[in-house]
């Protein structure tokens, strides 16, 4: 496997390069290993509402974190890609988390503000960026603000403006990107990338979204697909048992990946 220090370089120079850098969640090691092995796939990046799930918690920090990260591993074990590892608003220490995280291969991470006090945010995104310095891993921290998902504001300029000025406050401390959630359309993505600077702003792509050639266009620097990539699954599966209940068989071109 490629060292830490490799892993975490890579990962920050994805983000930095001016193709968009699409990164398809996953939630376990198969489908680590299976996103992994595709010739276009450069990172992968975990998602915690999809690993939580998959032990039967729900999303927000109700995972003890020592059972994320023993996933996080397991997932970083399946590859010599980067991996990027989504650890909520940090489990209360965002710092330790991040430290705990690097211990286990991550060299990125998604933090969440949840809209907490300014200060507080910011302190949790500094934090974050001493604690891999410290540990001498690069590291490329994809420090969320949850303006849009929690309709904190009322009116879309409001929501735009304070993701802007949480963003930038966020890029000061040392972030590599700011993650902005929710189903945004160009207008309203055009200003965050002018807010924040090209190849600063990072999205969640959900159906209906902005195309991702369109989003590399327009300077964001990375989708991800959070926890859709374990419903398109899901859905899958429930259809195939619907189907096979139905008198059906499995579906033609099935192929034997685990």
């Amino acid at each position: 496997m490629t060292s830490i220090q490799d892993r975490g370089a890579e990962l920050r120079r994805l983000h930095d390069a001016p193709e968009l850098l699409q990164v398809v969640n996953v939630w376990d090691a198969i489908s680590a290993r299976v996103v992994a092995d595709l010739p276009d796939t450069r990172a992968l990046a975990t998602a915690s509402h999809s690993i939580a799930a998959t032990f039967g918690y729900e999303d927000g920090e109700n995972i003890p974190l020592d059972l994320m990260l023993d996933m996080i591993g397991r997932i970083v074990a399946t590859t010599d890609l980067p991996v990027s590892a989504d650890l909520e608003s940090g489990y209360g220490d965002a710092g330790e988390t991040i430290r705990r995280a690097i211990g286990v291969g991550a060299v990125g991470a998604n933090l969440e503000d949840r809209m907490r006090p300014f200060d507080e945010a910011v302190e949790a995104v500094r934090a974050s960026v001493r604690a891999a310095e410290a540990e001498g891993v690069p590291f490329a921290l994809n420090a969320r603000t949850d303006v849009f998902l929690r309709d904190a504001l009322p009116t879309e300029h409001e929501k735009t403006t304070e993701a802007i000025r949480r963003g930038r406050a966020f890029l000061d401390e040392g972030a590599t990107c700011v993650f902005v959630p929710g189903k945004l359309d160009e207008g309203t993505i055009e200003q965050l990338v002018g807010g924040l600077g090209e190849r600063k702003l990072s999205v969640i792509a959900v159906p209906g979204s902005v195309h991702p050639q369109r989003l590399q266009e327009l300077g964001v620097a990375r989708a991800s697909y959070g926890p859709w990539t374990q419903r398109v699954a899901l859905t899958a599966l429930r259809n195939t048992a619907l189907e096979l209940y139905a008198g059906g068989v499995l579906p033609t071109g099935t192929q034997p990946l685990n």
